[in-house]
């Protein structure tokens, strides 16, 4: 049986990252020593939270994720196609990460290689070029923020993955079937764990504004379906949000991400465990 967490933040946001990941095992239920890790951020602007990672959100888990002793912790990111993924990184003081005790390395995806791959069983997406950081890592942590989004109508895990793609490529990926390519990307590589920052998020627009609450929540969960579905109930517990009168589980990302078994089929999968 798969686990969603939701953790009410308590103002120390390693500890509610930590309260988290308890009943998923812990991080060493996810990380092992003299593996290579990678996190995944959003940085797709430079906007705050929840447009983008907060800083002292990723040092939380950068620091969460050495506690379990890998051989190094990596963070990469490629910004929307129209931004300088260093200069973004900048702006939200991302390199003061290298600051920390044990550092992680940090990576710019454009000023590395990127290797074609084909998309088996894919419907939309046949082939896509994806960033050669992806062979050097033993496992994947994804941080997505929690919001709506203007062409996909929601971004969360499976919409973080859009950030592997060779900057060029997402015009084509965003003419047709965006939701649908969506999912279908997200079966080239495994996303072992994912740690959601839902303290703010938006109900309207995003991805980079618009309208923001507070759930006050930390999310955290193996499977990408499951705090997906999870996140867009989030968002429709608030009064004035665009995902209204929407089945989560046909919202055209979910359901193509439950044909591919990309995760859970149903909420029978999955039991949602609350926490204060």
């Amino acid at each position: 049986m798969k686990k969603v967490v939701k953790v009410k933040f308590n103002g120390n946001l390693k500890e509610t990252i930590l309260k988290a990941l308890e009943p998923l095992g812990g991080i060493q239920n996810f990380v092992k020593k003299g593996e290579v890790i990678l996190l995944k951020p959003n940085f797709n602007t430079a906007d705050p939270l929840p447009a983008a990672t907060d800083y002292e959100f990723l040092k939380a888990v950068v620091e969460i994720v050495y506690s379990a002793e890998p051989k190094l912790v990596m963070v990469g990111e490629s910004s929307t196609m129209s931004f300088n993924t260093r200069k973004i990184m900048e702006k939200l003081n991302i390199f003061n990460l290298l600051n920390l005790e044990i550092p992680p390395r940090i990576y710019v995806f454009e000023e590395y290689q990127w290797f074609k791959k084909e998309v088996p069983n894919a419907k939309y997406l046949k082939s896509v070029s994806l960033t050669e950081i992806l062979d050097r890592v033993d496992k994947v942590i994804f941080l997505p923020c929690l919001k709506t989004h203007k062409y996909a109508q929601y971004t969360g895990a499976l919409k973080l993955a859009v950030g592997f793609i060779k900057p060029v490529e997402r015009i084509n990926l965003h003419l047709s079937h965006l939701q649908e390519k969506i999912a279908e990307l997200n079966t080239l590589f495994n996303v072992d764990l994912i740690i959601m920052d839902a303290r703010k998020c938006f109900i309207t627009r995003g991805p980079a504004e618009g309208e923001v609450r507070e759930p006050n929540l930390i999310l955290a969960s193996d499977d990408r379906i499951a705090i997906d579905v999870e996140g867009i109930k989030i968002i429709q517990s608030f009064k004035g949000n665009s995902l209204k009168n929407i089945n989560p589980w046909q919202l055209p990302q979910i359901k193509r991400a439950v044909e591919l078994n990309l995760g859970v089929s149903s909420e029978k999968d999955y039991e949602v465990i609350e926490k204060e």
